[in-house]
């Protein structure tokens, strides 16, 4: 493969990165525990966009339980962004192969 080629298909890949990026940054993907109580939102850029916790879920007493529900959520949500943000990337570097690289 000559080096001029190979600039122009990282040039290409590199374009739809950034394209997956932004698109990335603006889907989500959502989580819930306790049945519901909590509800996570994530960007697929593996950010939070927002947190839901049902207003019967906040006894003072339980504070423990929903601390947990909303780390189960969370968790959850991200992992699913992070799923479908590698996958996405994968697309674009599908193919792209440097001599001597794995």
């Amino acid at each position: 493969m000559s080096l001029g080629k190979l600039m122009k298909q990282a040039a290409k890949m590199q374009q739809q990165m950034e394209q997956i990026q932004a698109s990335l940054a603006t889907r989500t993907v959502e989580a819930t525990s306790g049945g519901g109580a909590v509800k996570v939102v994530a960007k697929c850029d593996g950010t939070l966009a927002s947190i839901k916790i049902d207003p019967q879920a906040l006894n003072p007493s339980d504070a423990q339980v929903v601390e947990d529900m909303i780390l189960i959520a969370a968790n959850q949500a991200l992992n699913q962004a992070k799923e479908i943000s590698t996958a996405e990337m994968g697309k674009a570097t599908a193919g792209f192969n440097l001599p001597g690289m794995m």
